[in-house]
């Protein structure tokens, strides 16, 4: 890893979210009534507490929720797929989780950590969808492209400039290699989002936060459908 990923990375660590009630929480779970499939939430560097919504809204659909904090899994201060592994194999083990493959869904630092890491877990993971994953720190797009083994999703918004982590450039770059390369992975942009496009930080655009949010449910649906949903509504 460069200098400049390094720099890159201690960034994103050094981010704090007025809105993160607990810093020091670098996990929870939601568990379902009934067991439920798996899915691996990876926050962004401002924490929990932003994405908790988002994993409340799954686990009322069924799913067996285990929220992470990115920091943990895109870093250079320890093994990150070895924190991610480690989460798999526990959440696959509780009572309140179905057997098999899950899903894991990444934000900003720690959706690039998905891509890094999860992306590459055929045999433990189903589908992977990372919204607008920090990806700067990789040494090219063809060689993160070259990891991509399970159906991966990327929802990236255009307007994107945060710590220049996540430009829709290196976006669109990731995506021709991968089309390149035969990697199952795809792109959907937002011509007017921004980062945390979302979430309720500033930046939050209702209706591509409630198109992203369609497209998590169809990927989730299709990879690892949950039973019965008693609704389809996103986070509030």
């Amino acid at each position: 890893m460069t200098v400049r990923s390094f720099a890159l990375l201690l960034a994103l660590s050094s981010a704090v979210s007025v809105a993160a009630a607990d810093p020091a929480s670098t996990s929870e779970v939601l568990a379902p009534p009934l067991p439920g499939p798996v899915v691996i939430m990876v926050s962004g560097a401002s924490g929990l507490d932003p994405y908790r919504g988002m994993a409340q809204a799954l686990q009322q659909r069924g799913y067996y929720v285990d929220l992470i904090d990115g920091r943990e899994v895109l870093t250079r201060d320890s093994d990150g797929r070895a924190v991610l592994t480690r989460h798999i194999a526990q959440a696959r083990g509780a009572a309140s989780a179905l057997p098999g493959k899950v899903a894991v869904v990444g934000y900003s630092q720690g959706g690039g950590g998905a891509l890094l890491h999860a992306s590459t877990l055929r045999d433990d993971v189903a589908a992977v969808v990372a919204f607008y994953p920090a990806i700067s720190w990789s040494p090219s797009t063809t060689w993160l492209a070259q990891r991509v083994a399970v159906p991966t999703l990327v929802l990236a918004g255009e307007q994107d400039r945060y710590n220049g982590c996540c430009l829709i450039e290196d976006m669109r770059a990731l995506a021709s290699a991968a089309q390149r390369l035969g990697a199952p992975l795809t792109l959907v942009s937002y011509p007017e989002a921004g980062h945390g496009f979302n979430l309720q930080l500033g930046a939050y655009r209702s209706a591509d936060a409630d198109d992203a949010w369609s497209r998590l449910l169809q990927v989730l649906d299709n990879a690892l459908p949950a039973p019965s949903p008693a609704t389809t509504a996103g986070p509030r």
